[in-house]
């Protein structure tokens, strides 16, 4: 999966079906249950906290005993719950996205995609109950020490989490092997218990054996199992072969859960998916469209800036295709934009949010490599505005047509008052609360008065009052809603990051990034060549990889190779997530290409083809950054 959601695809020879999943974005109709409503409660109390912190702090002198350990651990409470819920209903990322098939009945003929079908399952619910028995084993092992938490409150206790959740997930993943309720159940059940009794065969594994579990991972991978079980098991089952413990790997996952920067990724997703389901999109493009008048060139840089700015604040280009769709597809349509070219903006103009601040990626880069939050923030504005111009201009949307008529409203109502000052005075008296958003997520941070959380807090909460107090578009059910959405996106990712870290962890262990700089510098002098070649190679990877996996698994690794040739690292880091945006609209795994077939009904070939111009426009976009950017 290419973006920040943990959304499922259906795709089918010559068109998309627009699964159920994807209009759990795209409208508030969607229902959740008792884990997704457990994970929007954890989520709920982790923006509530910060924010009371920060307004205890100037009235009281102090603020609340240990508040940002609670919200981490909160943290993973609501991303072991979300991702038990994404798991139930079937929204777990997979690299590849085939239609689930019927049982297969004795004496029928064999049918394939039944076969890759099971294999997926069973493989994935296997490595869940691997999981689930090794986070046991950590989880004892916490026991046995006896740490406290706060309040009196044992580590523990919050840590059963993680046993009981990925315990959970294997049976949620083996019951869907059968469409016959008793069926399903046993199967899950014997699964789960060989899972749970057999993780101890993985320890000591010897070369062979290592080398047959990682090709039957692959073919797991493959035949369309969840990301996260395909990481995980190859992390216990190299770990096992280096004789590490398993309960390394449940450790790791911990580890990154409760890291003091990450709970900024649920809250700042909160935000996002709010200003998804309300009018907030809509406010901010009249704004831009009173800006720049309602001239093909004018509507382009209208929908490329909304598009861009709108994936920055959800973390998720597809989620972007799904909101601003269904309003900006007929502005390029009307301005006179052949259809082709217009689903391709659309579709490689929401891949640009990455490098603009609040990115969730920006963020999730500067906790892995360790530099300041703010940094890459104020870093990633001027390389944006460059990818957004590579777009525009090589991507050929500048070139020259014929003026279309007036655009008119949705009542066939000018766009355009004949006064354009009065025009963009009332647009953006409209926007004004959506205006803040961006100020409020990078100013607090910039002005000293809040921690990355807290911003991300006071981002969430700014976000909620304003669009249900001011606007009154977010009634609580919707709130409810959007708190388990965001819940269930954000645990799927989660359960990725966790094995991607146990998986960096393992390949710190062996030597591999000394390694990889020894290697490296023995053959490449240049740095120049140097960052041809890592350009080559973060293309290819940004096709192959989700882009959170991406970051914990190869900014570790590749980090201190650019550093050896005096790359620094908010710079590498610009550089890295530049050439991610390729990802998004990349075969084979290039999420917005699955997006955009749905939301517009293509064909996936055709939506490749149409995003051609902006992959190629993206790639060279990213040349400019690495060479020209410092």
């Amino acid at each position: 999966m290419k973006c920040f959601c943990t959304l499922r695809l259906i795709v089918q020879p010559g068109a998309v079906e627009r699964p159920a999943a994807l209009s759990t974005l795209a409208s508030s109709e969607s229902r959740t249950d008792l884990f997704g409503w457990l994970a929007a409660l954890a989520l709920a109390l982790m923006v509530a906290i910060p924010v009371v912190e920060i307004a205890a702090r100037p009235l009281m002198g102090q603020g609340i005993d240990n508040a940002s350990v609670v919200v981490q651990h909160l943290g993973l409470l609501m991303a072991m719950a979300g991702a038990v819920a994404a798991a139930r209903r079937n929204e777990l990322s997979t690299v590849l996205h085939l239609p689930e098939r019927a049982d297969q009945g004795l004496g029928q003929p064999v049918d394939p995609l039944w076969v890759l079908h099971a294999v997926a399952l069973s493989g994935s619910a296997f490595a869940a109950a691997v999981l689930a028995r090794a986070s046991w084993t950590f989880v004892m092992t916490e026991m046995d020490a006896g740490t406290r938490l706060a309040y009196g409150i044992p580590v523990w206790a919050i840590q059963f989490a993680l046993p009981a959740g990925f315990a959970l997930i294997s049976v949620f993943l083996g019951r869907r092997l059968s469409r016959r309720a008793a069926q399903g159940w046993a199967l899950a059940l014997a699964l789960l218990g060989a899972g749970w009794l057999g993780a101890e065969a993985f320890e000591g594994t010897s070369p062979i054996g290592t080398v047959v579990a990682v090709a039957m991972i692959v073919a797991m991978l493959l035949a369309g199992a969840p990301i996260f079980a395909c990481l995980g098991a190859l992390a216990v089952v190299l770990m096992a072969g280096e004789g590490l413990p398993l309960a390394s790997v449940p450790l790791s996952h911990y580890q990154i859960t409760v890291n003091p920067s990450l709970p900024a990724l649920p809250l700042f997703t909160l935000a996002g998916i709010v200003v998804a389901r309300t009018g907030a999109a809509a406010r901010v493009g009249r704004l831009l469209q009173a800006l720049f008048g309602d001239g093909p060139r004018a509507v382009a840089i209208a929908a490329a800036l909304l598009c861009s700015g709108f994936t920055a604040l959800t973390g998720g280009s597809g989620v972007t295709i799904l909101a601003l769709g269904g309003l900006l597809y007929p502005m390029l349509t009307r301005a006179g934009y052949p259809e082709r070219r217009a689903i391709g903006l659309l579709t490689g103009a929401s891949a640009l949010g990455v490098l603009i601040a609040p990115s969730v990626p920006l963020v999730l880069y500067a906790v892995i490599a360790r530099v300041p939050i703010q940094e890459m923030f104020v870093a990633g504005l001027l390389p944006a505005a460059i990818m957004i111009v590579c777009l525009l201009g090589i991507g050929g949307y500048f070139r020259k047509m014929p003026r279309p008529a007036p655009m008119l409203g949705g009542a066939d109502l000018p766009l355009q008052r004949p006064d354009r000052k009065a025009d963009i005075y009332l647009a953006a008296k409209a926007a004004g609360w959506e205006l803040l958003i961006p100020v409020i997520a990078v100013g607090s941070i910039a002005v000293g008065i809040a921690t990355p959380t807290e911003s991300a807090a006071l981002t969430a909460a700014f976000v909620v009052l304003s669009q249900g107090l001011v606007h009154r578009e977010l009634t609580p059910g919707r709130l409810g809603l959007c708190l388990a959405d965001s819940a269930r996106l954000i645990g799927g990712v989660m359960l990725i990051l966790g094995m991607a870290l146990a998986l960096t962890n393992w390949l710190t262990d062996v030597g591999a990034p000394a390694a990889l700089v020894d290697w490296v510098r023995e053959r490449v002098d240049s740095p120049h060549l140097f960052m041809l070649a890592l350009l080559a190679t973060l293309f290819v990877a940004a096709a192959l990889l989700e882009i959170y996996a991406a970051i914990v698994v190869l900014v570790p690794l590749l980090l201190p190779l650019a550093q050896s040739y005096g790359i620094d690292p908010v710079h590498f880091g610009v550089v890295f997530m530049a050439a991610m945006e390729v990802g998004f609209i990349c075969p084979p795994a290039g999420m917005n290409l699955y997006f955009a077939s749905a939301m517009f009904a293509k064909p996936l070939l055709w939506t490749a083809r149409a995003a051609l111009p902006s992959l190629v426009a993206i790639m060279l976009g990213t040349l400019v950054v690495a060479f020209v950017v410092s």
